[in-house]
């Protein structure tokens, strides 16, 4: 009914575009249900990071540690998803400021999963957690004007 009406109003509107403006339409978030999400993701995050954190110390329990830890890291990252939109905070991770700190922070996530799992390596995977932590913080300070110049100079002032 609405191609007819299109036709004769004399529009005509592009399927694709129509498609398009459907799923925008449908995706977009009020300012209220986006934090919300936001603080859920970021909180879920951090309370996987604290399990898997309490789950070292079990039997066994690295590999809980490191599955818990890199799950609480993604959902704190994706977090901010919620915030800026996915496309947005791709292009913000990529940006030539965090582009070393993004690489670092999801290839600490990868080999952490690897070192326990494919090779067994328990004490590589609580190094690459701590990794994770130090990339993850660098990765964070980024979004902050002068934040990471700042870090910089008090650590070469208590190093000399």
């Amino acid at each position: 009914m609405d191609k007819l009406r299109s036709m004769i109003g004399g529009r005509e509107d592009n399927e694709e575009a129509g498609l398009t403006a459907q799923v925008l339409d449908a995706s977009t978030l009020s300012y209220s249900t986006r934090v919300k999400w936001f603080v859920i993701c970021f909180a879920s995050g951090i309370l996987c990071s604290i399990l898997g954190t309490a789950l070292l110390f079990l039997p066994n329990g690295t590999k809980l540690f490191a599955v818990f830890y890199t799950l609480g890291n993604l959902a704190a990252l994706s977090s901010t998803c919620f915030l800026m939109g996915p496309l947005k905070q791709l292009k913000r991770m990529f940006e030539p400021t965090r582009l070393i700190a993004t690489c670092v922070v999801l290839l600490c996530l990868i080999l952490t999963l690897c070192a326990v799992f494919w090779w067994g390596k328990k004490g590589l995977a609580i190094i690459f957690c701590i990794l994770q932590f130090l990339a993850m913080t660098w990765y964070s300070i980024s979004y902050i004007p002068f934040a990471r110049d700042a870090v910089m100079k008090v650590f070469t002032s208590c190093l000399s």
